[in-house]
C-alpha cells in the first residue's frame, strides 16, 4: 500500500530531484504539493513545481503556492546555486493552474481530511508548515509524520558557520515548528552523505530524457556543464531527495534531543541540541544522526532509473521545441 505524503517545496534541483522520486516509486502517492518562497521566489519555486509534475505525467496533484516571504525578514535566496528560476534545465511550460487556496490552508485542509493518514514532508523555509500550525494547532497529532529536511544539529552549516539554509532563511517559522510540532530533522548531519556517483550522472547526462534533466538537477548544471560541475570535487549533495528516500528504505537512524533554533546574531537559523543533557528539559524533535548512503544510493538511483511513464512520447515531443517555447 502506498504511503500518502505532502511535499511541502522550494524547486530548487535537489526539490526536483525528490518531486521526480516521489512520481517515479509507486510506494508514495503525492496528496497534494505547496511552494513556498527560498531557493527562488515564490512564483518560480510554484511554477517549476507545476512544471515538474505536468513533465511527468503527474497532472492530478495540485500545486498550491504559499508564502512568498519569512515570516519577518526578507527573502534571501539560494540563486546562485540553482540559477535565476531555480532549475539548471528547466521542463517545459505547465498548462495547468495552480489551486487558489493559500499553501497553509491545503496542509490543514488535507491534514484534517485524513486524519493520521498523512506525512509531511517539508524541505524549503519552514514558513508554510509554521502558518499551518497557526491555523490548526493539533497539526501533529493530525499527521502521520512530519519530516523536515533542515537544521545542522553537530555540524558546520551551509548558509553561515553554524545554520543550514533553510533554517537561515526563516528561523523564526523553524523555531515555531521545532518547538510545537515535535518533527524528525533530516539535517545536514545526514543530507552531507547523500551523493550519488559521478559516473551515473555523467552516463545520465549523455542519455535521453528523462535521464539527461535529471542528471542536470543532481549536478545543479546544465547538461552541457555536468562534466565540469562534477570534476569541482565531491557530487553535489541531494538534500531534499533524503527524506524520500527514508519513506521507501528506512534509511536514517534517530536520536531524541531537548532543541531549539537560535533566530538572533551570528548564530541566526543554528539548530541547538541538548547533547549531554544540560537542562532538565523533554526531548523535542528527532534529529537524524546516521544514514545508510550505499542504499540511499542505491534506492534513489534505482527510482529515477524506473521512469517510464505513459505520456512521455508527448513530453519527448515538447521537449524537442525550440528553447523559446520551454521558457517564459
Amino acid at each position: 500500500m502506498a504511503s500518502s505524503v505532502l511535499i511541502d517545496v522550494d524547486p530548487g534541483n535537489d526539490d526536483a530531484v525528490l518531486i521526480a522520486l516521489a512520481a517515479a516509486t509507486e510506494r508514495l502517492d503525492i496528496e497534494a504539493v505547496t511552494t513556498v518562497a527560498g531557493n527562488v521566489g515564490l512564483e518560480h519555486t510554484t511554477r517549476n513545481a507545476r512544471a515538474i509534475l505536468e513533465w511527468l505525467g503527474e497532472t492530478d496533484v495540485p500545486v498550491a503556492p504559499g508564502a512568498d516571504a519569512p515570516l519577518v525578514r526578507e527573502l534571501e535566496t539560494a540563486s546562485h546555486v540553482h540559477g535565476p528560476r531555480g532549475l539548471h534545465t528547466q521542463p517545459p511550460e505547465p498548462t495547468a493552474d495552480p489551486v487558489a487556496a493559500a499553501g497553509a490552508n491545503v496542509i490543514v485542509e488535507r491534514a484534517r481530511a485524513n486524519p493520521g493518514e498523512l506525512t509531511l514532508l517539508a524541505v524549503g523555509p519552514l514558513t508554510n508548515v509554521a502558518l499551518a500550525l497557526a491555523l490548526e494547532p493539533e497539526l501533529p497529532e493530525l499527521l502521520d509524520d512530519l519530516q523536515v529536511m533542515g537544521g545542522a544539529a553537530f555540524v558546520t552549516g551551509n548558509a553561515s558557520p553554524t545554520a543550514e539554509y533553510n533554517f537561515y532563511v526563516d528561523p523564526e517559522a523553524a523555531r515555531r515548528v521545532v518547538r510545537q510540532a515535535g518533527p524528525k530533522l533530516v539535517g545536514l548531519d545526514v543530507t552531507n552523505h547523500t551523493t550519488v556517483p559521478s559516473d551515473t550522472i555523467r552516463e545520465w547526462a549523455s542519455s535521453d530524457e528523462p535521464l539527461r534533466t535529471l542528471a542536470s538537477w543532481l549536478a545543479y548544471a546544465a547538461p552541457e556543464n555536468v562534466d565540469d560541475a562534477l570534476d569541482e570535487g565531491t557530487p553535489p549533495r541531494v538534500h531534499d531527495a533524503t527524506v524520500g528516500v527514508d519513506q521507501l528504505a528506512d534509511v536514517l537512524e534517530f536520536e531524541s534531543y531537548p532543541a531549539e533554533v537560535e533566530t538572533y546574531g551570528s548564530h541566526r537559523g543554528a539548530l541547538a541540541c541538548d547533547d549531554r543533557p544540560r537542562t532538565d528539559r523533554e526531548p523535542n524533535v528527532e534529529v537524524a544522526v546516521d544514514i545508510d548512503a550505499s542504499v540511499f544510493r542505491a534506492e534513489l538511483v534505482d527510482a529515477l532509473q524506473s521512469l517510464n511513464i505513459e505520456s512521455w512520447p508527448a513530453v519527448q515531443t515538447r521537449l524537442s521545441e525550440p528553447r523559446s517555447s520551454m521558457h517564459s
